[in-house]
């Protein structure tokens, strides 16, 4: 990143994935950012306040993030998020896993050369 990288917003999923996985009631998604160079402007923007304010609508009660700056990561802890869980929830899927999509639409301001870094990795449109 230089002086003159402008910053630009884009959607998570532009310069990161996600994995996610659920237990119970409790739901965790990893945020892995595609290049090195979009880890900090994320961590900055990407707070476990801001993680519980997404998905609030759902009855969340606590989201704890844990960084692995070693690993340029973000795992998401997220408590009371799968109304009670596969096993207890009225919805069709009680599982979690499409709700890391809905972490992925949030929008960051990132770089605009980590935008482009991350091209190599991200699907071209069809």
């Amino acid at each position: 990143m230089t002086d003159n990288d402008p910053i630009i917003r884009v959607p998570l999923h532009e310069v990161a994935h996600g994995r996610a996985g659920d237990k119970g009631n409790r739901l965790n998604i990893s945020i892995i950012p595609y290049k090195n160079g979009a880890f900090a402007p994320i961590a900055d923007q990407l707070t476990a306040e801001r993680v519980h304010d997404v998905f609030r609508y759902r009855g969340t009660t606590k989201v704890q993030r844990y960084d692995l700056p070693q690993l340029h990561i973000f795992n998401f802890v997220i408590d009371n998020v799968l109304e009670g869980g596969v096993n207890s929830s009225l919805n069709l899927d009680g599982h979690g896993k499409t709700l890391s999509f809905r972490l992925l639409a949030e929008e960051v301001d990132v770089p605009e050369s980590a935008l482009h870094s991350a091209s190599p990795y991200r699907r071209s449109p069809e």
